[in-house]
C-alpha cells in the first residue's frame, strides 16, 4: 500500500504488455483487476495498480530500503514455484554482480525457481529489498540456489505513478 492506493509490484516480463493492460491478480479469497501503470524492461520491474482494493487481504504497508542490500542480510520472500501454490523462502544476500546495462543486482543465496519471478523480497524489518527476476542457468543446468533480484533503489515511485496521476479525475493522497 501506497499512502492511500492499492498497488501490485512484480517483474516487467511478468506483466509483459502495454501501459494500461488489465492482469487478474488473485488471493486465496479474491481477484481483482491490476492495471499496468509502470514498466522498466531494463531493470525488470513493474507497477500495477488496483484501483478497487481487495477486502479479505491487508495489503504491505510501502517501506522501502533506503539503501542497498548488504552481503549476509537477511532476506524472505514468497512465491509461486514450478507448479506450487505460495511457498515463503529465506535466505540471504550473497553478493553482487553488475549487469550490462541495468547495473548492479543483488544475489540470494536461498531457493529460486520458475515461477517466483515477480516476487518482492523483504529484510527481516519488512523493508523492500527488491524484485526477484531470475535464477542462474548455465551448461549444467538450473541453478535454484543463485537468485536474481533488481534493488528496489531501481524504482521511483513517484515517478511511476505520474501516468496514473495524470489519468485520474480525482486525486488520491498518493498522487499530491
Amino acid at each position: 500500500k501506497y499512502r492511500d492506493i492499492q498497488l501490485v509490484l512484480t517483474a516487467q516480463h511478468v506483466a509483459e504488455g502495454s501501459l494500461g493492460d488489465r492482469f487478474l491478480v488473485s488471493t486465496a479469497h479474491e481477484q481483482k483487476w491490476g492495471i499496468l501503470i509502470h514498466q522498466d524492461r531494463l531493470n525488470d520491474i513493474a507497477v500495477l495498480y488496483i484501483p478497487v482494493e481487495f477486502e479479505h487481504a491487508e495489503p504491505m504497508r510501502w517501506r522501502p530500503n533506503t539503501a542497498i542490500a548488504t552481503v549476509g542480510q537477511q532476506i524472505t520472500y514468497s512465491g509461486h514455484p514450478s507448479w506450487h501454490s505460495l511457498l515463503s523462502f529465506r535466505g540471504h544476500v550473497a553478493g553482487f554482480e553488475t549487469h550490462p546495462e541495468a547495473g548492479q543486482q543483488i544475489i540470494l543465496q536461498t531457493y529460486g525457481y520458475f515461477g517466483c519471478s515477480g516476487s518482492v523480497v523483504y529484510d527481516d524489518d519488512g523493508k523492500i529489498v527488491g524484485i526477484l527476476w531470475g535464477i542462474d542457468v548455465s551448461r549444467s543446468g538450473v541453478q535454484e540456489n543463485i537468485v536474481w533480484v533488481s534493488p528496489i533503489q531501481n524504482l521511483n515511485l513517484e515517478l511511476a505513478l505520474v501516468p496514473l496521476c495524470n489519468g485520474l479525475p480525482e486525486k488520491p493522497r498518493a498522487c499530491r
